[in-house]
């Protein structure tokens, strides 16, 4: 078979409950034991859950009261953000030395095409289980992994697959594979459309293949006619090795309402160099800084700003955001949430150096912060300003990790 003939060998990879075995890897105690990854107070959520956990119906993003009516003798564990991403950066650099056409989804998960690397690598899923061997060996995580000819399948294939294991869907397994299966598997089958589907006696994936696409579009508009298609195997998508980023953010929602503008200032700084080191790693420069507030009523209110030169300073970052949201402030306000974005971005090359602190001295004295985190995950290092200052202990998952 030439290689234009070869169908497409696509892996899905996803790493099993990510933030959690990045936990254990330090609490070795704790595996087999019921564990849940958050800040355990207030109006927290679940960011991860062991599958002890998860057998009792705790979930990513619940909220932690009721995680722990669920699961009241789980071990609560306070995150580690730096450590998920240092192992993240580990876990992809894995994948790009197996194929260049890698499509990272999150902080534990991407799709890779690797019809190209079949000569030199063998067949898929030696390819496939090369990797969770390399991941386990290097990371001691585990990592679950679905095979296929397409995205769409090479997903559901995961997923079927875990906690740590593979599975294999080959071409002409895919339809057989894909009608055993109920309407929710289908990308696009939301609570919604499935009642609107429950309703017509349509239930499972099969039922749809056998329901005319004309039947499908006049209940679901123009869903019905991509149902009809993913019930039939078919997603030429192709994995897009570089999904360039429009803007990068973060938000803190706050365990308690917070009325005091000086904790406001302080977490708009601490936003900030979360937002500052993910740009330089990408290597942007932001123009506009936008903020987000949303007060106890849940009235929710955005603010943006074009900075005078595009930056990666945090305390740039910073400065701007908390001019925005000085102009918002009202004595009395009660403030659930706020937020801070990045946006109008430009490339790292070119920058115009200034003698003034908050420009190119903050950006070198913050890369410097960001090699020691490199080297030191567990260092700590922070401006002295947040320092035994934590955070508001609601924080929702930034990045997904429900694997």
């Amino acid at each position: 078979m030439n290689e234009t003939a070869r169908p497409r060998a696509i892996l899905h990879v996803d790493m099993d409950a990510f933030f959690v075995s990045v936990e254990l890897l330090e609490r070795p105690e704790l595996i087999g034991e019921q564990v849940i990854v958050g800040h355990p107070a207030g109006r927290s959520v679940v960011l991860s859950a062991s599958y002890e956990c998860r057998a009792l119906g705790v979930r990513s993003a619940m909220p932690m009261s009721t995680a722990m009516r669920l699961a009241p003798q789980a071990t609560v564990i306070e995150p580690h953000q730096e450590q998920y991403r240092l192992a993240s950066r580990r876990i992809m650099s894995i994948f790009r030395d197996v194929t260049p056409a890698v499509q990272q989804l999150s902080v534990d998960e991407a799709f890779l095409d690797v019809t190209g690397s079949l000569r030199r690598l063998g067949s898929p899923p030696r390819i496939g289980q090369s990797i969770r061997d390399q991941i386990r060996s290097e990371l001691s995580l585990p990592a679950s992994v679905g095979i296929a000819k397409n995205m769409f399948v090479a997903k559901i294939a995961s997923t079927r697959a875990k906690p740590d294991g593979m599975l294999v869907i080959r071409p002409d397994e895919t339809v057989p594979f894909l009608h055993t299966l109920p309407v929710s598997a289908l990308w696009g089958v939301g609570q919604r459309t499935g009642e609107v589907l429950a309703r017509a006696g349509i239930h499972s994936v099969r039922d749809i293949a056998q329901t005319p696409p004309a039947t499908l579009g006049k209940m679901l508009g123009s869903t019905g006619a991509k149902l009809y298609e993913l019930a039939w195997g078919r997603d030429e998508r192709a994995v897009e090795p570089v999904r360039e980023e429009k803007s990068i953010g973060a938000e803190e929602t706050f365990a308690e309402d917070v009325r005091d503008p000086d904790v406001l200032h302080t977490e708009f700084l601490r936003l900030a160099h979360r937002v500052a080191e993910r740009l330089r790693r990408a290597g942007k420069l932001a123009g506009t800084v936008a903020i987000k507030v949303r007060y106890e009523d849940f009235r929710t209110v955005s603010r943006s700003r074009r900075l005078p030169q595009a930056s990666s300073s945090a305390v740039a970052l910073a400065e701007s955001a908390t001019g925005l949201f000085d102009a918002l402030w009202r004595d009395g306000d009660a403030i659930r949430l706020v937020g801070l974005r990045a946006e109008q971005f430009s490339g790292g090359a070119g920058v115009q150096f200034s003698f003034e602190r908050s420009d190119a001295n903050w950006e070198s004295a913050e890369a410097a912060m960001d090699r020691i985190r490199d080297r030191f995950a567990d260092s700590g290092v922070k401006p002295a300003t947040l320092l035994n200052r934590p955070a508001g202990g609601a924080r929702a998952p930034e990045e997904k990790s429900d694997g």
